[in-house]
């Protein structure tokens, strides 16, 4: 029919992953383009809709307000369109090992990786858990097939599903955060939350010591229900009997964290870029809602 225009999704990955990462070129590193493929189908998708969705300035890439607008319903239309091919695409077999952050694993991931199970009952699923620095290493070694990552947001480096704000966290009504120097727990000391919050308190004046680093979560979630000690997550990830803790109780701001998911280079197989489209649909899903 002469009436219908339907849009790209080629096109509208490319402007998702353009305003995540406010740069064509990272853009394009997280999407396996060069810079060049990137910036021509973001003109194509502007010339289609007769707007300009990006101002270009020194300091990276800003949306227009029509580039704002559309933003939202651009994350629907990928999500819907990924849920739809996992839903519907089926006889998928082999083994993935899917590489996840500690504090990933629980309430975020859970109900995507039960979801997939169920629509891929042939793909046998292999969990590694590792700081993300760790699983970037696993997998440039070959030893994941796929990984989820925390990464500062400045130089996030995959295809970013979505932007959390890194936080403070403490016991109910505690007071491990008036210590001096203030008591610090991490799951490890190559944990991705490491430099941020080291480098926050260093700017601030704010001396800290180490009371926990063994690389076990639960571990370190005691410390902080204790009142031992204070640690820094992903505001999602914040267990509800635990506060959120910021600069009323005198504790310095800390970046915005992207989560990231990046495929190995090698080809990856159809199941596990199978299990990468689910993911991605799932970790949208709860967002439409928010």
């Amino acid at each position: 029919m002469l009436g219908m225009r339907n849009l790209d999704l080629e096109l509208i990955r490319a402007f998702v992953a353009a305003a995540d990462h406010r740069s064509m070129t990272v853009a394009g590193n997280a999407l396996h383009l060069t810079q060049s493929a990137v910036s021509q189908q973001i003109m194509r998708l502007e010339r289609r809709l007769g707007q300009a969705l990006f101002l270009r300035e020194r300091r990276g890439l800003k949306l227009t307000a029509a580039g704002d607008r559309l933003l939202a319903k651009a994350r629907r239309l990928i999500g819907l369109n990924d849920e739809i091919w996992a839903e519907m695409t089926t006889g998928f077999a082999g083994a993935v090992r899917l590489g996840v952050p500690y504090d990933l694993v629980g309430i975020s991931l859970a109900p995507i990786l039960k979801g997939f199970a169920e629509a891929s009952p042939l793909v046998e699923i292999s969990l590694v858990c590792a700081s993300s620095p760790q699983l970037l290493e696993a997998l440039g070694k070959g030893e994941v097939d796929l990984a989820l990552v925390e990464e500062p947001l400045a130089a996030a480096g995959g295809e970013c599903l979505g932007i959390e704000r890194l936080v403070w966290v403490g016991a109910k009504a505690g007071t491990a955060h008036l210590k001096q120097p203030l008591p610090l727990s991490l799951v490890a000391d190559t944990c991705a939350f490491r430099p941020a919050v080291t480098e926050a308190l260093d700017a601030q004046g704010r001396g800290w010591r180490s009371v926990f680093e063994n690389g076990n979560i639960d571990a370190t979630t005691a410390t902080v229900r204790t009142d031992l000690a204070v640690t820094a997550w992903l505001a999602c990830t914040v267990p509800p009997d635990l506060d959120i803790l910021g600069s009323e109780e005198g504790l310095p701001e800390l970046p915005p964290f992207a989560i990231t998911l990046h495929l190995s280079r090698s080809q990856p197989s159809e199941a596990a870029r199978e299990l990468a489209r689910y993911l991605r649909a799932g970790w949208l899903r709860p967002r439409q809602a928010a």
